[in-house]
C-alpha cells in the first residue's frame, strides 16, 4: 500500500526529522521501502517548509510525491503554501494550535504545539504531531514508530519524546 505524506510547518518545528524518522520507522522497522525530500527557504528558520515521505510495501520507482493522501501541517503559512491544494479524498492533521484554516478533505485538529507547551516542552509538538499520525493513519506501527524516534532523538531527551508520542497517540485517536 503506497502512502504519500507531506508534512509542512515552519523552520525549526523539526518538519524535515518528522520525515525522516516516519520514513526510518517504515524502513527499519516496518520492512517497507520508504524515500525522503525536502524543500526549506532561504530563511530556513521561521520560513516554510516542507518534507515528502513516499512508504510503500513495494519498491519505489519513483521517489517525488505526485498526489499527498497524508498531510501533517503546523503552520498557517505552511497550509496556505502546501495544504490548501488537498486533494478531497486527502487526511489532514493540523497543529490547530497555529493553523486557523480548515481543508475541504477529511481533517484531525491536534492541538500539538498548546498541549506539548503545556505539558511537556514546546519542541517535542512534531513528536506529538508524529504519534497523532500513526494513531489517526497507522501508516507505520506504534512500534516502529517508538524505535525510529529513540534512534533519532538526542542522548538525554528519550523520555520527553516519548512522552509526545504517547501524547500524540492519544489526539490522533478518531472519535
Amino acid at each position: 500500500m503506497r502512502h504519500e505524506i507531506r508534512f509542512s510547518g515552519f523552520g525549526g518545528q523539526g518538519i524535515i526529522l518528522s520525515a525522516v524518522i516516519i520514513g526510518r520507522a517504515a524502513v527499519m522497522y516496518d520492512n517497507k521501502f520508504a524515500v525522503q525530500t525536502q524543500v526549506y527557504g532561504p530563511e530556513a528558520r521561521g520560513g516554510a517548509s516542507m518534507s515528502q515521505v513516499v512508504i510503500d510495501d513495494e519498491q519505489i520507482l519513483y521517489p517525488k510525491v505526485a498526489i499527498p493522501d497524508i498531510y501533517v501541517i503546523m503552520s498557517q503559512e505552511g497550509f496556505e503554501k502546501y495544504g490548501a491544494s488537498a486533494h478531497e479524498s486527502a487526511i489532514m492533521l493540523i497543529d490547530s494550535t497555529l493553523v486557523h484554516s480548515r481543508p475541504k478533505c477529511k481533517y484531525i485538529e491536534v492541538p500539538a504545539t498548546g498541549e506539548a507547551k503545556a505539558t511537556l516542552k514546546v519542541i517535542v509538538a512534531n513528536i506529538v504531531m508524529l504519534g497523532a499520525l500513526v494513531s489517526a493513519t497507522h501508516v507505520v506501527s506504534e512500534e516502529s514508530l517508538k524505535k525510529a524516534i529513540l534512534d533519532s532523538v538526542p542522548k538525554g531527551t528519550e523520555d520527553l519524546n516519548l512522552k509526545a508520542m504517547q501524547l500524540g497517540l492519544e489526539l490522533g485517536k478518531q472519535p
